[in-house]
């Protein structure tokens, strides 16, 4: 098709526009509405003019699928193409994490010295050993396909490494290794829920498990946790939310966005639910596993008792070892639910890179938790951690819950919601305030609302501490005397 080297969009009502710009928020039209809109594209190549129409774009009484029809004029006559696109990919939400970084990522890339604190993943650069062991994976020709659940060489290091860390006994053929961790949960969700199934998820949570569990037809069922508790989940009322079609519960710990860890006596308390629950499997999000901070312990699910059949760990190389344009994750279960994924995965990507798994092998091979390297950063990320905690606390209005573990703060900021503020307007809710807070303080970071809690924003500290004390500032003196005034 000719490239189009100018672009115009016109509209006849403010319905058209929706479809022309939120693809996420399905347009609902009657059979007695019609709503058209043109397009008018221009191209020296070929010399080709198009008018398209849309036309006739319906919601069926049957379904939420958006039926739009496109013309296509030009010399060679007239096409219809049916542009619409399927109910599940309507159902399901862009990732705002994914398009806040962008956003920064244009601001810096355009010359406005932005602070990205937005971004999930570790400032480091991936350790010698395993750059070194990837490289030597090319320079030996290591670059074809590898079997579709992974080497044998990796997934018998895997198994190695969760008997020694985790205390889980697996075999090679209970592993799965996929192109990150994302790949693995959603292949788990997709194998083990049915339409209509329920997908339990405490919040704040990671912001792609509602839209995975959409993928899959099932329903997310968010389980609200409370600030005062460090957002863990109270057993009470997972208990009262469970019905005959719970199926799966995600549990993520060390938690993003929180920082959040479980303690093994509050994992038990939440095992003994699930094991009155035939029906209910766990999803256990091991990912930030190594970046744990002392008293704080990693208890992994699936070594709880009577939880091996339940339970489908997840866990991967890129937070713990930085590693995150890498893209390998891996998935540990019971052998019918991971030779599921297997086929999934089979028909959707195939196995992962070759070079990758040469590297994850080399970090496997780091020592207890990664060794001393990974070590090194944990440490790292604790001293900013407290940094920011000491500052935050110094913060009128703020409320926090320290993290234990990974490396984001999740922090209460809605004493500040409902201040009006010049040259900007009103702040109400956590979207609003970090986009005063990008225009005001240069700083990106995600609202709340991304991960189910409206009341906080998500800092990440996978920066150096010379940046996180420039960005502290900056926010400290954007916020000042921000606060509206208390109701007598």
């Amino acid at each position: 098709m000719p490239a189009a080297s100018s672009y115009s969009l016109q509209t006849c009502s403010s319905s058209a526009r929706s479809i022309a710009s939120k693809t996420t928020q399905p347009l609902a039209l009657t059979d007695h509405h019609q709503r058209f809109r043109s397009l008018s594209f221009s191209s020296q190549l070929h010399s080709l003019d198009l008018s398209i129409k849309i036309a006739d774009s319906r919601r069926e009484l049957d379904s939420n699928r958006l039926n739009a029809v496109v013309r296509a004029q030009s010399s060679l006559g007239t096409m219809e193409v049916d542009i619409s696109l399927s109910p599940r990919v309507n159902s399901v939400k862009p990732s705002k994490t994914v398009a806040i970084t962008d956003q920064a990522t244009a601001l810096v890339q355009a010359g406005v010295p932005v602070i990205r604190l937005a971004a999930g993943e570790p400032d480091f650069d991936t350790p010698a050993v395993i750059a070194e062991a990837g490289i030597n994976a090319i320079r030996e020709g290591y670059t074809r396909y590898t079997p579709n659940a992974g080497t044998s060489e990796l997934r018998s290091a895997i198994c190695r490494k969760l008997k020694e860390e985790n205390g889980l006994s697996y075999t090679p053929d209970q592993i799965l290794v996929s192109n990150g961790a994302k790949q693995s949960i959603l292949q788990a969700v997709l194998a083990v829920c049915s339409p209509g199934d329920e997908v339990l998820i405490p919040a704040p949570f990671w912001v792609s498990y509602p839209e995975m569990a959409r993928l899959a037809d099932a329903t997310p069922v968010i389980l609200p946790t409370q600030i005062s508790d460090n957002f863990l989940l109270d057993p009470k009322l997972l208990e009262s939310k469970l019905t005959e079609k719970s199926r799966l519960l995600i549990l993520c710990s060390p938690s993003n966005p929180t920082g959040s860890v479980y303690p093994r006596k509050l994992l038990e308390e939440i095992a003994g639910i699930v094991a009155r629950h035939p029906r209910l499997l766990v999803l256990s999000d091991e990912i930030y596993e190594h970046i744990i901070y002392s008293p704080a312990t990693h208890t992994s699910f699936a070594a709880l008792h009577g939880m091996w059949e339940r339970t489908l760990t997840v866990n991967g190389f890129s937070k713990a070892f930085a590693m995150t344009g890498w893209r390998l994750g891996y998935l540990a279960g019971p052998k019918h639910f991971v030779s599921a994924c297997n086929k999934i995965q089979s028909q959707f990507t195939s196995g992962a890179s070759s070079i990758s798994q040469k590297a994850a092998v080399a970090a496997l091979e780091m020592g207890y938790a990664g060794g001393e390297a990974i070590a090194t950063m944990v440490k790292a990320f604790r001293e900013r951690r407290d940094f920011l905690v000491k500052g935050f606390r110094e913060l009128d209005g703020v409320k926090i819950s320290e993290p234990q573990g990974a490396f984001y703060l999740f922090l209460d900021f809605s004493s500040y919601y409902g201040a009006e503020i010049d040259g900007f307007g009103k702040i109400d809710g956590s979207e609003s305030l970090c986009r005063y807070l990008l225009d005001k303080a240069q700083v990106a970071l995600v609202p709340g609302d991304a991960f189910g809690d409206d009341t906080c924003i998500r800092i990440s500290y996978a920066a150096s501490l010379s940046t996180l004390q420039a960005a502290f500032e900056r926010i400290k003196k954007a916020l000042v005397t921000r606060r509206p005034p208390v109701p007598v």
